[in-house]
């Protein structure tokens, strides 16, 4: 099922909603609701937190929790139980948001999980009428497929998306601002395994801002580890940048200020969606120099020096692409590193091109832009050394490079080549390096191949 944003309407009516798991997640999730008007039951088995909540106390410390607490529990919006099966039958939909912490090895603890479904299924078994259960608790991809949902039908004895809907629903609430996230969430992700089940969930944000996504399961899953993988990024980079720049007496406040400002490339979407490796005249040298300043000023800076080794392993895995599939005649359609462009210094289409002619391929390669008797400077210097006899792999006619391999990999997204590629009615394995206009539909084709997708 495609990502679809999801228009922001209205206000819901009041439902009545089982909260499982009252810390931090949780505890804010059931107030906030509560406040917005719905019916809230939370279930917990710590029976400390149930007293806090009973006498209208907030279990945590979080900015203005105590006054929604203290507020929805007069107004008998939140009431606390201990008693799952209760807590189903007098609600419409569950939200669970029991702790997942690590294992001593990094994975993922499912048993709060695995023990809150299997209450919630043998309830289900006992409930006429339809029910959403949704999972707010943070969990790696397929662990509501392949784990949870198995075990809601098991107990139940009824089946997901047709007897009772399951959804996941991952928070993005930052302790210490949580309930002002709450009400103006960046985004709201649902994950869902049918329509009604999703619009259900949606339905309870759908006065709140920020754009909204219905999508399955597995990707709603993935969204808070990009996201919180991307926030430790960021401040491991702050920090890099800092140890560098207080190594060479400068201020990485004003430096970062700079950066900061730029939001068309720094702070945006830009260079943030999947694809091939990056090259060119300045990235890759302008990271060499910055770890070799590091290592002049004995400086440990892990995640920058190793930029150029998750670059490389990228080009690696389009060269096992191809081997994988066993044909040796290959068109390469793209040189340059860039579409628009006809420069090939450090293109690493170059660099995947040279590797498979090393390793004996029969390689024919088209670029709308690179054309050998145009080419000068550096970047004729460049493609001599690392392509030798180049004039006999590049053709600027697209038809004849199309006609000669037997795998076509995709490098730019160039309309002649677009067009080209679209047209093709063979068999031929495609490997998509750009990801293709109907890269969507493509995927579903065993001759397709992603590089990230």
């Amino acid at each position: 099922m495609p990502s679809r944003a999801v228009p922001t309407g209205a206000a819901s009516p009041a439902r009545s909603i089982a909260v499982f798991g009252l810390g931090y997640v949780g505890c804010v999730s059931a107030a906030c609701l509560a406040a917005r008007g719905h019916r809230v039951i939370g279930v917990d088995v710590n029976p400390t937190k149930l007293e806090f909540l009973r006498n209208g106390q907030s279990p945590v410390v979080e900015e203005r929790i105590g006054d929604i607490v203290a507020g929805v529990v007069e107004d008998g919006l939140l009431t606390v139980t201990t008693d799952a099966a209760e807590a189903v039958r007098n609600s419409d939909i569950s939200i669970v948001c029991v702790g997942t912490p690590s294992t001593a090895g990094g994975g993922l603890q499912t048993r709060y999980l695995e023990s809150v479904a299997k209450e919630i299924g043998a309830a289900l078994a006992d409930k006429d009428g339809w029910h959403v259960v949704v999972f707010r608790s943070t969990m790696v991809p397929n662990t509501c497929e392949r784990l949870l949902i198995p075990l809601l039908e098991q107990e139940s004895g009824k089946r997901a998306g047709t007897d009772f809907g399951v959804c996941v629903n991952p928070e993005f609430l930052r302790e210490g601002t949580s309930v002002s996230d709450f009400e103006s969430p960046p985004k709201t992700v649902v994950g869902e395994s049918d329509p009604r089940s999703g619009a259900e969930v949606m339905d309870l944000y759908a006065d709140l801002g920020g754009p909204k996504f219905q999508v399955p399961i597995a990707v709603a899953e993935m969204t808070k580890y990009v996201d919180n993988s991307f926030h430790a990024l960021k401040v491991t980079f702050g920090n890099e940048i800092g140890a560098l720049c207080s190594g060479l007496g400068l201020d990485s406040h004003a430096v970062m200020d700079i950066f900061l400002a730029d939001t068309k490339l720094n702070i945006s979407p830009a260079y943030l969606r999947p694809g091939f490796a990056f090259g060119g005249s300045c990235l890759p040298k302008d990271v060499r120099a910055l770890s070799h300043m590091a290592r002049q000023n004995d400086l440990e800076l892990p995640m920058l020096t190793n930029v150029l080794n998750s670059n490389e392993a990228q080009l690696r895995r389009a060269v096992d692409m191809v081997i994988a599939l066993g044909h040796r005649k290959v068109t390469i359609l793209g040189l340059a590193f860039k579409t628009g462009t006809d420069d090939l210094r450090e293109s690493p289409l170059v660099e995947l091109a040279e590797r498979l002619i090393g390793k004996g391929y029969d390689v024919r390669i088209f670029d709308q832009n690179v054309g050998l008797s145009r080419l000068i400077g550096a970047n004729r210097e460049y493609l001599e050394q690392h392509l030798p006899h180049v004039g006999q792999l590049i053709t600027d006619d697209v038809d004849v490079a199309m006609a000669h391999g037997d795998v076509l990999i995709v490098g730019s997204k160039h309309p002649a080549i677009i067009d080209a590629v679209a047209a093709d009615q063979s068999t031929r394995t495609v490997i998509d390096l750009v990801r293709l206009p109907d890269a969507e539909t493509r995927r579903l084709s065993a001759n397709y191949l992603g590089i990230g997708w």
